[in-house]
């Protein structure tokens, strides 16, 4: 089996997209990341759910966490909106250069290759791309994992 047998279509933003918009679309799906793709839908990065709250959670708090104690939960999430208005994906994403490498395989990457990807990077998901550079679509841990299992014919 090979990557392009295993991808599956896969919330993508744009870096110019609104950044409430992307944590909106990550929440509503119920996702761990979204791929963020450039202005001619070529994939540059992921955007982990994990960095969108590193963005909108204010810094003093990720560093004393007893001071989130003094926030309710409305209050917690006005600040967490506030800090994410008005700013586009690109905004929210660490800078070029301290950014994960693009987790990508090509369509014809096997399962282990794939596995070994998500495993070296930590990340839960591999963009699949076409000769071109073209995305072809996701494929999730989840998922390959699920087809590990029913390969080894272990019970899931």
């Amino acid at each position: 089996m090979r990557a392009r047998d295993l991808v599956e279509d896969y919330p993508l933003v744009r870096l110019s997209d609104d950044a409430l918009d992307a944590a909106r679309l990550i929440a509503d799906q119920r996702r761990p990341a979204v791929v963020v793709v450039d202005e001619e839908g070529r994939p540059v990065t992921v955007l982990p759910a994990s960095q969108v709250l590193s963005f909108s959670v204010p810094g003093y708090v990720q560093e004393d966490p007893s001071l989130s104690r003094v926030y309710d939960e409305k209050g917690g999430a006005d600040v967490c909106i506030r800090n994410l208005s008005r700013r586009s994906v690109e905004e929210v994403l660490p800078p070029a250069e301290r950014r994960y490498e693009l987790p990508v395989a090509p369509g014809n990457a096997t399962v282990m290759e794939c596995a070994a990807t998500m495993a070296r990077l930590r990340t839960p998901l591999v963009v699949v791309t076409e000769d071109d550079g073209a995305i072809r679509g996701v494929v999730t841990a989840s998922h390959l994992l699920q087809v590990i299992l029913d390969a080894s014919g272990s019970q899931a």
